[in-house]
């Protein structure tokens, strides 16, 4: 049998999905308000694993699939997902509720997973010049760790241009502000209108888009003070 949430069915995103190895528990669907996760919507799981929600949703956003236990057991209890109208489904299990996560049904989403193998090598790079630079002893090997700086530095920077690219090139889909709000919204005030630029004008004009263009107001604005 399938649990269903407690709002009744409506247009806009139906999702459903099965955590595998779940007897009982309460599962959230939530989404970011400010700085604030809140209910859409929740129901209580037990003896059944797989889920089912109807909620409105006016546009594509992020939102989270929250798992809690009556022990609190579960440290992995949140998957993040870019929803869209429509139906997607999520796969996962109890173990690893978090990275066992299987997510199908959303464009944007699978173009955000694209871009995370991406920025998971970036992150990767950088541990291992981290662990490098930890071995030397300053005093001894200052133009060792001159190097790892400048190293570190740079993979900074190929980290912004490949994300502000990987923008660009998915310009006609609401993920691609988003990126650039989450992951280069630091960079040069140029590079931030060159993607703002680039949208298509229905990204413009969207959640992300709108958050997009306001953000780059505001930087314009302090740093002409």
């Amino acid at each position: 049998m399938i649990a269903f949430g407690c709002n009744p069915k409506s247009e806009g995103l139906e999702l459903s999905g099965n955590i595998k190895g779940l007897k009982k528990g309460t599962l959230y669907l939530q989404k970011l308000q400010d700085t604030t996760l809140l209910d859409l919507d929740s129901l209580i799981m037990d003896g059944k694993s797989d889920f089912r929600f109807n909620v409105p949703l006016k546009e594509p956003e992020i939102l989270y699939l929250h798992l809690h236990l009556k022990d609190g057991s579960l440290a992995d209890d949140r998957i993040s997902f870019f929803a869209e109208k429509g139906k997607i489904d999520i796969q996962t299990t109890l173990k690893r509720f978090g990275s066992d996560a299987r997510i199908s049904g959303s464009e944007n989403d699978s173009i955000w997973r694209a871009y995370n193998k991406i920025r998971q090598r970036f992150i990767d790079q950088n541990l291992e010049l981290v662990e490098n630079r930890l071995k030397l002893k300053p005093g001894k090997d200052d133009s060792l760790i001159q190097s790892i700086d400048a190293r570190q530095q740079k993979l900074i920077s190929n980290k912004y241009f490949t994300t502000i690219n990987f923008a660009i090139n998915h310009k006609e889909h609401e993920i691609a502000p988003y990126l650039i709000l989450s992951e280069a919204y630091n960079v040069n005030i140029k590079y931030l209108d060159t993607v703002y630029n680039a949208l298509d004008s229905k990204i413009k004009n969207s959640k992300y888009g709108l958050h997009l263009e306001s953000f780059i107001k505001e930087r314009k604005q302090s740093e002409d003070l």
